[in-house]
């Protein structure tokens, strides 16, 4: 089965305020996006309606076999949750398990996995995410990057299709932004499909295949990076890279 996700005509209000205006975006499995935009302009509400943990007014979303709509019963979102992690710019790990029980958390409670086999299946995601020395620390003995790797190994314990990143960079120093980033080019290499709300242009430029720009609840710009960010089509996106860019 591929995973393509289908947005049709998404829209979403908090009180009065119009985040999301009748967005409509196809993303095809395996592809990279970079969500771009002024702050405000509706990237993390989009993301987070795509994971279920923000409902929506009207419209749909498709993600493979999978429709959410408003008003989506449990069942629903929690079969997108399986499809599509989620990795937070607050890392949100357990501050009382250790690196290794964070990871293993969700597949034992939510898979039913035993002990043995959340294990089997952790130590190596640790390890691809150069975590492997880590095993027994506690997140507060971490720096923010690994705390993040640990964060993107937890999201792939549930075995998903794809990520969907939310400003995950944002809160790190220029080293360890450029440790996070490495393994997301990795996993992209692997054929998952990643979603990422991002301000760093370089990485949207080296690794998206596709950059989608929000502005006040719409499409602002959709197309490959090198078109997007180097021959913007619109005003408003030449003035939101040169206040990006200096």
């Amino acid at each position: 089965m591929t995973w393509n996700i289908d947005i049709a005509n998404v829209t979403k209000r908090f009180g009065p305020r119009l985040v999301l205006n009748e967005v409509s975006v196809s993303i095809q499995s395996g592809e990279t996006v970079a969500l771009l935009g002024p702050s405000g302009g509706g990237k993390s509400t989009l993301l987070r309606c795509l994971n279920g943990l923000n409902t929506f007014d009207a419209g749909e979303i498709r993600i493979g076999e999978h429709v959410l709509q408003p008003g989506n019963h449990a069942a629903d979102l929690q079969a997108v949750r399986r499809v599509f992690g989620m990795v937070f710019q607050d890392f949100q790990l357990f501050p009382h398990l250790s690196v290794l029980d964070n990871v293993i958390e969700a597949p034992i409670q939510v898979l039913g996995w035993p002990r043995a086999k959340a294990v089997e299946r952790a130590e190596p995601l640790l390890k691809r995410v150069g975590m492997a020395g880590h095993l027994h620390a506690y997140p507060g003995q971490l720096s923010g990057g690994q705390k993040q790797r640990v964060a993107i190994a937890r999201a792939l314990a549930m075995e998903p299709r794809g990520l969907l990143c939310d400003e995950i960079t944002s809160a790190l120093d220029p080293e360890l932004k450029h440790e996070v980033l490495e393994v997301l080019e990795d996993l992209k290499r692997d054929g998952l499909t990643l979603i990422l709300v991002t301000h760093e242009m370089g990485f949207a430029r080296k690794a998206a295949d596709r950059v989608v720009v929000l502005c006040d609840g719409k499409i602002l710009e959709d197309g490959p990076p090198a078109q997007v960010l180097e021959q913007p089509r619109t005003e408003r996106m030449k003035m939101f890279l040169q206040r990006v860019l200096g």
